[in-house]
This record gives structure tokens, sequence and C-alpha cells, in this order.
């Protein structure tokens, strides 16, 4: 006999009420949000940050890249520039998938780091598989001294961050990137498409090859995706991501642990390693 829908129901509300861990994660997210908008607006102190931005727009970049190579198309070039600006040499592919995967790329890339930020080891995972995507990145960009810089400035202080406090630093560190890079993604998009009628944006190229709808049309259908994807990032981070922060402490001296921690063993738990991987696979794509 199949559970009644009362009982379902019931069951979604229990895997999504959050515990005292998961409320303090929503806390600082809150927080990001608010200290990321403030920033974002006041003159210098909107230097603090620029790196993240630029990361974000590496996101985007890499997400056309790698949806390039999915298609079979050749990938000539990555570059960043300071003005917060950047731009894919791709020849090939198909750019009905191409096109739109900046936006949508980097709002996944931040959804799933969302979701990982709610477990230290998931945190670590993401990290490890973001330096894969980083090596790839960095010979694209291989003539792009901004993009080396910044990738490697980050590598730099995931590194610094896995080893304060038994690797909580990271945690919060990969929550405040999956946060701004939804954020960005989302004025991104806004700021592409919506608010300006005339641009050369992946959205209005996409709108030529499509004919049937203005760029306002398709940021606007985007927009509605990057929401969904940021609060899927916080729905899996709550139903797949139950310890405790003494649990969370206790199974991250087991996995990659610190230099001097009393374990070195190399040990992760199946359902973490495989909901980390799932997510952070998914976004980049």
């Amino acid at each position: 006999m199949s559970p009644t829908p009362t009982i379902y129901l019931r069951d979604v509300a229990t895997t999504l009420t959050p515990n005292e861990t998961q409320r303090n994660t929503l806390i600082v997210a809150g927080c990001y949000i608010l200290i990321i908008g403030i920033l974002w607006h006041v003159p210098y102190l909107n230097k603090i940050i620029y790196p993240f931005k630029l990361l974000t727009v590496g996101f985007h970049e890499m997400s056309h890249a790698i949806m390039g190579v999915l298609t079979c198309a050749t990938v000539h070039s990555i570059t960043l520039d300071p003005d917060e600006g950047g731009a894919t040499m791709l020849s090939g592919g198909n750019p009905y998938l191409t096109l739109p995967a900046g936006y949508l790329g980097s709002s996944f890339i931040g959804a799933a780091l969302i979701a990982c930020g709610f477990d230290t080891d998931a945190s670590k995972v993401a990290c490890i598989i973001l330096g894969v995507f980083f090596i790839f990145t960095l010979w694209w960009a291989r003539r792009n001294l901004l993009t080396w810089v910044l990738i490697l400035g980050l590598v730099g202080l995931i590194l610094l961050c896995w080893f304060v406090a038994g690797s909580v630093a990271l945690r919060y560190l990969v929550l405040f990137v999956g946060v701004m890079s939804c954020l960005y993604a989302l004025w991104d998009i806004i700021d592409d498409t919506i608010a300006r009628k005339e641009n050369s944006s992946d959205a209005s190229a996409f709108a030529k090859i499509c004919g049937c709808c203005p760029s306002q049309v398709w940021g606007f259908i985007w927009l509605i995706q990057a929401f969904i994807f940021f609060a899927a990032g916080i729905l899996v981070g709550l139903a797949a991501f139950k310890e405790s922060a003494a649990q969370q402490k206790q199974d991250a001296s087991h996995f990659l642990p610190a230099p001097g921690s009393h374990s070195a063993a190399l040990a992760v738990s199946p359902n973490i390693f495989l909901v980390s991987c799932v997510a952070l696979v998914l976004g980049a794509l």
C-alpha cells in the first residue's frame, strides 16, 4: 500500500527542517547576502569582493568552455579583464547549449557550492573537483595573466582555510563563494538582458539564432531558472547534510585532515562523496 500524501508531505517537511547546525549555516548565508549587497554598492569597500566577482565571471566563462567541449566545439581561449568582463572563444559546438551555459552554469555552480557549504567534507570534495576544472581553465586561459592570478590566489585561500579550525573555515569559504556566484549570476542576467534593451550579450546572440523572442524574454526565463538553482542548492544542503557540527568535525579529521591532526586516514562517507560529486559535476556542466 503506497503512503498517503499526508505522510509523504510530513516526511518531506521533516527532511527539510533544519537542525541547529543547518540553522547556523542559513544564518551565515543570510549574513553573506546582506554583506555582499552592502559592499556591492559602497565605493572603495566594493574592492573587497572584487576578486570574487572576477571568480564568478570565471565560472561563467568556464561553463561556456565545458559545454563547448561537450558539444564537440574547439575551445581556443578564455580571457578575463579587470572590468569584470570575460570572453570564451569557441569554434563549432551547439550554440543553443553553449550560449545559455554561461549564465546558467555559473548559477548552477553557485547552487552546488551552497549545498556543499552545509558540510565540511562535502566542501573538501567540492574544492577538489573545482581544482580539476581550474586546471582546464588555466590551460584555456594560459595567455591571460589575470585568470592565472585569480585562480592561483583562490587556490592559496582554499589551502589556508583547509588548515583552519579543522577545515571549518573552508566550509564557510565554499558557502560564501556559492552565495556570491548565485547573486552575481542573478545580477548579470538582469543587467545584461532585462535592464538593457540594446546590448551584445549572450542573450542577444541567443535571441538572434532563435529568432522567436527578444533577449529580454530569454533573460527572464534564465532568471527564473537561476532562482530555482539558488533555492535548490539550499534544499539539497538541508536534505543531504544533517550531521551536527561535532559530527562534521569528527568526520573531517578522517578525510584529508590538516597537518598535525590526530588522523591521517582518507575515509569519507559514501553519501557525502556521492552527493558532493554529483552536485559539483552537474553544476559545472
